[in-house]
């Protein structure tokens, strides 16, 4: 018997073609039938098969991939077995009954039997069939269902005579067929699941050699010494590459190493697909493409390359993408990217360790002040430059703004983010910066900070480091301090920092309220309100923080944009809701923040929320500090431009707080100017105050703008203003900051009288 199943699993499966066509599943079926009458000298056999692949559907209720067939062999009968075949999978009960029964058959044409078998719902329509047929039936024996893997097998033979010399030799023939049965149909059931496998494996190789060749875009496969050893027909006619050929020689040298370092991180398992973009010379251009690579999965352990042509997309990112992700003067990521990369790193599973360091540029205004900001900038490039060479590789360093920097390093502790520390407190005191004969001497002070993962955002961690900075700064510039909570003066500075956390919270919930104070006319008719818009946040015990507390880490972590936005809207609404008060007002003001002015997404929302509110914008005028307008010049200029179809008016704050005030105000069409509370708090005791508050008041009626003093503390200093042609005061004699909601009239009670 051992003999005759290993003969039935070598003619089924290791002598039949590896081919995934019925043809040839049922020509290897009734061989393997033949076998069968053959050993067991048996009239005919017949074999139910039912087996499905799930390749595109985990549930078999989605897509039933199942086939099933019956298969006969009846000797010399042989225009039986379509008839016989026909008949049985016709008879869709019977078939299903049949592979669903677990239980062996044993039948003979004996009375005692012929009653058993009345009772049976299998045995009865098989009888039947026979009958039809004109078979005569002795003897029938049928195996239970046997399953390997995804196939079912039931195998039955049938004799036509009454004795059956190969059984009859056994003390039990009626045993010895069932356990034939039993142990043949398992044979066959695993020769076919073997079978069904090695046809999949062998469609599937196929599949992927002709998908590869039919796919769209470059692909080749890399062998373990990085050689080109298959490509398809999109790479023969666009890429300069060929069969043997390694990649490395179609690289520039410099690019070798990211390359080595991209295929690394694949064969090692650190990623399962990672990339690479490089410039190759394809003919007499040189293009850019991106190298994309994964495990190929098979035995020689190849890599899967597959190549785009990103040239065009390196054209538009110079245009475009750089200057919203880059600082344009350093080329270096500015803020926006940095805080990007800072909040992708706290969102990764691997949580790796790293810090992150500010650093600021020690009395970086001095070049400035002394050789003009063409020197500042030359000196900001050569400091990039310097620092992109100091740092580890991988670590990132970024222009948060002005003079701050901002370094990432990835797989960093405190040990070794303080040695890179020093390495650049060391090398920029030792840089040279020298500007048409004036030498400069340059350092910084370096706050760092370990990356926390339990902080729910990146303000937490840039908040360490920043307050970090702040103390090496006050401990005497050019060294380094790493964040310590334990330190009190380092909490102090750390919870200052936190105000920015504050601020993201707040505008999510709402928690500000808009306040406003007078801005009184001194010697004109106006019989509405000029009024100037504040800002407060509220606590969750109701009381009220001054923006002196918020604002400058709004400033500092790029968020004054979106409290400018909370501001405007609010403000908006307010007067669309009580605009019969705001009808009676005769002016509005709303600060706008430097950082705003800069962004151009903020300012095409200005645009487009003015735009649906013509009732309203009349009345606005926005301020500007002078310190905003003159180091973006360019910005407050467009702002000018923006406002002027609206018909809002224009005020430069603070004026008076800078070096170059008066030779910027030729650029700047305003029309108000606001003169800093330093030169009107002590103006009625200060020659030199009144000499500047002259000034600005001669030069406004000179050049067309009207002049507001801010911090009007008492009646004297008012009656003064008054008296030297001042146009409008503001200050706690005339009110104090009071509650938007609280505005009942949008009429003027006047000061002076």
């Amino acid at each position: 018997m051992t003999n005759s199943t290993q003969q039935l699993l070598k003619s089924v499966f290791t002598d039949g073609p590896i081919e995934g066509n019925n043809t040839s599943v049922l020509s290897l079926l009734n061989q393997a039938l033949q076998l069968v009458c053959k050993r067991m000298e048996c009239t005919a056999a017949f074999v139910l098969t039912s087996q499905y692949d799930k390749l595109f559907a985990v549930d078999s209720d989605i897509i039933d991939t199942t086939e099933q067939q019956c298969v006969s062999y009846f000797g010399a009968s042989s225009t039986s077995e379509p008839l016989f075949n026909q008949q049985l999978q016709d008879n869709f009960p019977l078939f299903e009954s049949i592979l669903c029964n677990h239980q062996p058959i044993i039948y003979a044409s004996l009375a005692e039997q012929e009653l058993i078998a009345a009772d049976n719902p299998i045995l009865i329509p098989l009888l039947e069939i026979f009958d039809d047929l004109d078979i005569d039936c002795k003897h029938l024996g049928l195996s239970s269902v046997l399953q390997v893997g995804n196939v079912k097998v039931v195998l039955g033979t049938l004799c036509a005579s009454d004795t059956n010399p190969v059984a009859n030799q056994y003390d039990d023939p009626c045993q010895f067929v069932l356990n034939l049965l039993e142990d043949t149909a398992y044979q066959l059931a695993s020769s076919l699941e073997l079978r069904r496998l090695a046809v999949l494996f062998d469609n599937k190789n196929k599949q992927y050699q002709e998908l590869f060749q039919l796919l769209p875009m470059p692909c080749a496969l890399i062998d373990l010494h990085d050689n080109v050893v298959l490509q398809n027909g999109v790479s023969k006619h666009s890429l300069p590459i060929t069969i043997g050929q390694s990649l490395f020689n179609l690289l520039r040298e410099d690019d070798h190493p990211l390359l080595l370092d991209t295929l690394h991180i694949v064969r090692e398992g650190i990623l399962r697909q990672a990339w690479c973009e490089v410039p190759l010379r394809n003919g007499v251009q040189i293009k850019w493409y991106k190298f994309s690579f994964c495990q190929a999965l098979n035995q020689q352990q190849q890599l899967l390359l597959m190549i785009e042509d990103v040239t065009e997309r390196y054209r538009l990112t110079d245009e475009l993408s750089f200057h919203s992700n880059y600082d344009v003067l350093t080329g270096l990521p500015n803020r926006l990217q940095f805080e990007n990369m800072l909040e992708e790193l706290l969102h990764e599973e691997d949580q790796v360790p790293a810090c992150i360091a500010f650093i600021d540029l020690d009395q970086f205004q001095v070049v400035n002040d002394l050789s003009g900001h063409q020197a500042g900038d030359i000196l900001l490039q050569q400091v990039a430059t310097r620092l992109k060479q100091l740092l580890r590789k991988g670590d990132v360093v970024a222009r948060l703004g002005g003079d701050e920097f901002g370094l990432l390093m990835h797989y960093s502790d405190m040990s070794s983010s303080q040695q890179v520390a020093k390495r650049i407190c060391q090398q920029l005191f030792d840089h040279e910066f020298i500007w048409k004969g004036i030498k400069h001497n340059i350092s910084a002070s370096i706050g760092i900070a370990k990356v926390d993962y339990a902080d729910p955002d990146i303000y937490g961690v840039m908040s360490k480091a920043d307050a970090a900075c702040r103390l090496a700064k006050e401990k005497g510039r050019n060294c380094w301090h790493f964040y310590n909570p334990e330190d009190p003066q380092m909490h102090f500075m750390y919870n200052q920092m936190l105000a920015s956390v504050d601020i993201t919270g707040a505008l999510a919930l709402n928690q500000f309220e808009l306040f406003y104070q007078l801005i009184e006319p001194l010697d004109k008719p106006e019989t509405g309100i000029h009024m100037e818009i504040l800002l407060r946040m509220v606590q969750s015990d109701g009381q009220y923080i001054s923006p002196g507390v918020f604002l400058p880490a709004a400033e500092r972590y790029n968020l004054a944009p979106r409290v400018d936005k909370w501001v405007i809207d609010h403000l908006l609404k307010w007067g669309g809701n009580n605009l019969a008060i705001w009808k009676q007002l005769s002016m509005v003001s709303v600060n706008l923040s430097a950082m705003s002015l800069a962004d151009k997404e903020f300012m095409n929302w200005l645009e487009m929320r003015l735009m649906v509110e013509p009732e309203l914008v009349s009345k606005l005028c926005f301020e500007i500090t002078e310190t905003a307008a003159v180091s973006q010049l360019d910005q407050a200029t467009g702002l000018i431009d923006l406002l002027e179809p609206f018909g809002c008016k224009i005020a430069l704050d603070d004026f008076g707080s800078g070096f170059s005030s008066f030779a910027y105000l030729k650029c700047l069409d305003v029309d108000y100017v606001k003169i800093d509370g330093q030169f009107v708090v002590n103006l009625c005791e200060n020659r030199s105050d009144k000499a500047i508050v002259s000034a600005i008041c001669q030069l406004g009626k000179d050049m067309d703008f009207e002049v507001i003093a801010e911090f009007v503390e008492n009646t004297e200093i008012g009656v003064y203003l008054k008296n030297i042609g001042v146009d409008y005061a503001q200050g706690y004699a005339i009110n104090k900051p009071t509650r938007l909601a609280e505005l009942q009239s949008g009429l003027r009670t006047p000061w002076l009288t």
